[in-house]
């Protein structure tokens, strides 16, 4: 873990970290999903100007109830993490510009230091 110019404490250490993995988590399982929740028919739009391409999406079916859960449970988990990443007691021992560069090296404070 790099040494930042704050003290963070570590379940608020904890708290971020494990929000940027249930992030990822999620932005990996959305990859696999439908282009839609709901059942839409696919469509095809205009040719672009000054190229071939033409824009189109094939039928989405939807999202199985299995998936629309699963997102959900991302939705539930990101929302506690965040909740209480930003009301932690933490930031009150900070003052205006010192708390938004506190925060923002928490957001990185998981990251290897450089040149490391």
């Amino acid at each position: 873990m790099p040494k930042t110019a704050f003290d963070f404490p570590q379940d608020l250490l904890d708290a971020q970290a494990a929000l940027t993995q249930v992030q990822a988590e999620r932005d990996t399982f959305a990859r696999t999903l439908p282009w839609s929740a709901e059942p839409m028919p696919g469509w095809e739009g205009p040719k672009q100007l000054h190229s071939d391409y033409r824009p189109a999406k094939t039928d989405s079916p939807g999202y199985t109830p299995e998936q629309a859960a699963q997102v959900a449970g991302f939705r539930v988990r990101i929302l506690e993490l965040t909740t209480l990443i930003v009301a932690h007691p933490y930031w009150a021992t900070l003052d205006g510009p010192n708390r938004i560069d506190a925060r923002s090296a928490l957001k990185h404070a998981h990251e290897p230091a450089a040149g490391a």
